[in-house]
């Protein structure tokens, strides 16, 4: 009895594993993609990181050795996080707007955060080359209320007000992702038991909504730190960031690599704070749970 089952068990989990491998079978194609446009790029870069001019770590004693390029690598992300500061205080009450409105005004902030996507980077970065210049129409809209001139181009702060432009809709989808699911009869029952409607705002809704905060944080500093056009085109020579670095040490003095080791430090400092956000974020999670 026991071998007749046997026998007629292990044809169904032979079709059932046959059929697993069927649907991974659809992700070669990405797979393939990936690993031509990504990781052959990345292990390139890595590999002239410690062989080009020579095996060994020259590259990154060099880079390690020259306090200019510790500032530059400080630089990059102290403008990747004020990007992120203030791309989350623009783009939270906007989310929140989004939720609270009605289905056209929904409709209407949905299509002004998608907007930006239909436009090149490079014109909307030009455009701000024209507002942002000293006779620009910013620096004419605050003269004209007793405020100004304001050097705004050529400075970090015209840096960061385009990339905040640009990285904004990557704060304010995931916001609204998890806003939206939020259930608002919870500040009415925080109201109901005697809370003011800022502290149960404070205390109810925001820390329902960390998880947006977290994955539009995250995205936009990650996007920040790469970032060559805005702070090629908005800013000045004396306040590169480190892709800026990276292209002349590639392009214009054709040290490959020099390039890929600061390629290297900026891609391992990355994943190293992803890490501790992940951690950090896991370790909060238990504590809630518990």
């Amino acid at each position: 009895m026991a071998s007749t089952l046997q026998a007629v068990s292990l044809p169904a989990t032979t079709g059932r594993e046959t059929g697993d491998r069927r649907p991974a079978l659809l992700l070669l194609p990405a797979l393939v993609v990936l690993a031509v446009f990504f990781l052959y790029p990345l292990i390139s870069m890595v590999l002239s990181a410690f062989t080009d001019p020579a095996p060994g770590l020259g590259n990154f004693t060099w880079f390690f050795g020259e306090p200019q390029n510790l500032k530059v690598l400080g630089r990059t992300f102290t403008t990747g996080l004020w990007v992120t500061v203030v791309a989350l205080v623009v783009s939270y009450p906007y989310a929140y707007a989004m939720t609270i409105a009605g289905p056209r005004a929904r409709a209407v902030l949905t299509l002004l955060v998608l907007l930006p996507f239909w436009t090149s980077l490079m014109v909307r970065t030009f455009a701000w080359v024209i507002l942002l210049q000293d006779t620009g129409v910013v620096n004419g809209a605050l003269q004209a209320i007793g405020l100004g001139p304001f050097n705004l181009i050529r400075t970090q702060t015209g840096v960061v007000i385009g990339m905040v432009q640009l990285l904004m809709p990557f704060m304010v989808l995931p916001l609204y992702a998890v806003m939206s699911g939020i259930d608002r009869r919870l500040l009415t029952a925080a109201g109901s038991l005697g809370a003011h409607p800022v502290k149960a705002f404070a205390k109810v809704y925001v820390p329902l909504s960390l998880p947006g905060v977290s994955a539009g944080c995250l995205t936009v500093f990650i996007s920040a730190l790469g970032f060559y056009v805005t702070p090629a085109l908005l800013g000045s020579p004396t306040d590169a960031l480190i892709s800026q670095q990276i292209f002349t040490q590639v392009n214009g003095l054709l040290k490959w690599g020099r390039g890929g080791a600061m390629g290297v430090v900026l891609l391992g400092l990355t994943l190293a704070m992803i890490a501790l956000l992940a951690l950090t974020l896991r370790r909060t999670g238990k504590k809630v749970t518990g």
